[in-house]
């Protein structure tokens, strides 16, 4: 072997050394990636739209969620928020964020504080809003985990429904978990039991009234952060 040949092994793993360097934090594995789908339904008034809004807003804010998201595990958390009513009626609030910061959780938090309704007007189209979130999925970074949180107070009531949301849309590796609201409709609970959960660990948390969504929504966003399996079904 001669003396190029001697150095071979070192250079290639300077080299590695080098690549690994300059790839910095971006190269950082990503652990979960989050969407929130918020129900904005005609069945929604004005104040328990607000009430979703800033509860969505203080929960992520909360010291126990920034500091799940930061310090929970290895790899980043990247979050995407959009509302649902009818079909085709989707609103993206916040696309594709890695929250890799302090500042990019205040920065998320400040957007959904300050969002603005798109429509009241229109029924629940649950398996429209699922197989939105299925497609926004489609854009999100490389996670271990992919989860749609979808959040509602009532019964899919037009088009079709989650069945065949999820035989039509690409929800290979995906986990769907629900938040279900009471005081609307009594059916709500059993629905989202029976056919939104769907995939390994799927579970289902309940707010007792719009009034509780805050509360219920920190502790959803805990569990699905930290990976916690507590039972399929949590009330």
């Amino acid at each position: 072997m001669g003396e190029h040949g001697k150095h071979r092994p070192l250079v290639r793993l300077a080299a590695a050394l080098i690549a690994l360097v300059a790839a910095g934090p971006a190269a950082a594995a990503c652990r979960l990636a989050l969407v929130l789908a918020l129900d904005v339904s005609s069945s929604v008034d004005a104040r328990e739209y607000d009430l979703q809004r800033i509860g969505l807003a203080s929960a992520l804010d909360a010291p126990e969620i920034r500091e799940a998201i930061l310090r929970g595990g290895a790899g980043d958390v990247a979050l995407a928020v959009y509302e649902w009513s009818g079909r085709f009626q989707e609103k993206l609030h916040l696309d594709w964020v890695l929250l890799r910061s302090e500042a990019d959780i205040t920065r998320a938090v400040a957007v959904l504080a300050g969002m603005e309704r798109s429509t009241s007007d229109y029924p629940t189209a649950l398996g429209s809003a699922l197989g939105y979130g299925a497609q926004l999925m489609t854009r999100a970074p490389d996670c271990a985990r992919r989860v749609i949180d979808v959040s509602g107070d009532g019964v899919n009531n037009q088009g079709f429904g989650p069945a065949l949301a999820y035989r039509h849309f690409p929800f290979s590796g995906i986990t769907v978990n629900g938040l279900v609201i009471l005081g609307h409709d009594a059916a709500v609970l059993e629905h989202y039991r029976a056919e939104v959960l769907r995939g390994p660990g799927a579970f289902l948390e309940v707010a007792q009234g719009f009034e509780d969504f805050e509360r219920a929504m920190a502790r959803k966003l805990y569990r699905e952060i930290s990976d916690l399996m507590l039972s399929a079904v949590d009330q």
